[in-house]
């Protein structure tokens, strides 16, 4: 039971969810000093879960709809696999979903309202993430919608959580983020954009094929190494260019191989790395704040 659990998990797309509420702590202590270790830990604890349930969702929904089949060059999906009945899956997100409900508490007593207007429809989209009448990955809306919802929403709530304050700052490193966060949903449309065009999901690498796809992916690395740069206040371009275009390369490197070869399960590997590129993203900015503040 553990082992279908994990798989529906995604574990390596979970850094998407721990990413911004790092980032927003280390920005929020940055500027005002301020950080509460118990807030930190219900943020990061309610967009896990809300990660969590949009992966289950995905796994069951693509599922019913016949976009995962045994010829996919992803990883197992549950449902399709038969590890999991459907309505077991569809169960495990409401869990999750009434997890994160929970986790979201303390949020909701230190700032009101606000977490509400950003929790629900935070909640909602788990599931409209692929389902209901505008599932926004069968759109072509995956890339913007972890943009928006991982990157923007999360980093300034997350601020906003810590201090009460939506700072500038915290669009620019937001917007970096999410464009970090949105190259996994290009990597992974890349990958499957064959088995996509066939049952109707209608992503980005569907309907603009793989130059322009990999184009995507170049953009999405070059917005976050500008908006890196306008977060900072005190700009220092070595210290981007380290850390967002030197692990890009890779990304770019086997994206742009799909052009001439078409997806190859080495996208696998490199939807991984990209995870964890989103990690020591996150470190790096840990640490210069950090010096930052001290010196």
């Amino acid at each position: 039971m553990i082992k279908p659990l994990l798989l529906a998990a995604r574990p390596k797309t979970l850094p998407a969810a721990i990413v911004p509420v790092w980032a927003g702590c280390v920005l929020a202590w940055k500027v005002t000093g301020q950080f509460s270790w118990l807030l930190a830990l219900a943020t990061v604890t309610s967009a896990l879960c809300i990660q969590i349930a949009t992966n289950f969702f995905n796994d069951a929904i693509d599922e019913a709809k016949g976009a995962d089949t045994a010829a996919r060059l992803g990883p197992t999906r549950v449902t399709a696999s038969g590890l999991l009945s459907r309505r077991t899956v569809y169960f495990l997100a409401g869990v999750f979903l009434l997890l994160a409900a929970v986790a979201a508490g303390p949020l909701i007593a230190a700032r009101g309202w606000v977490i509400l207007a950003i929790g629900l429809p935070s909640l909602f989209l788990a599931y409209g993430y692929t389902g209901g009448p505008f599932p926004l990955a069968y759109r072509g809306l995956g890339e913007l919608f972890v943009i928006l919802f991982f990157g923007l929403i999360a980093v300034t709530g997350t601020v906003f959580v810590q201090t009460g304050l939506f700072l500038p700052q915290a669009l620019w490193l937001g917007l970096t983020v999410g464009c970090l966060s949105a190259v996994l949903i290009t990597i992974n449309n890349l990958r499957d954009v064959e088995e996509d065009s066939q049952s109707g999901k209608k992503t980005l690498a569907v309907r603009w094929g793989y130059e322009k796809a990999a184009n995507l992916l170049r953009y999405e690395y070059l917005v976050a190494i500008v908006a890196f740069y306008l977060a900072q206040g005190k700009p220092g371009f070595a210290d981007v260019f380290f850390v967002i275009l030197i692990l890009a390369l890779p990304a770019i490197r086997v994206v742009s191989a799909v052009k001439e070869l078409g997806p190859s399960p080495e996208l696998n590997g490199q939807l991984a790395k990209a995870g964890i590129h989103l990690l020591v993203f996150a470190l790096a900015w840990n640490l210069q704040a950090f010096f930052s503040r001290m010196g």
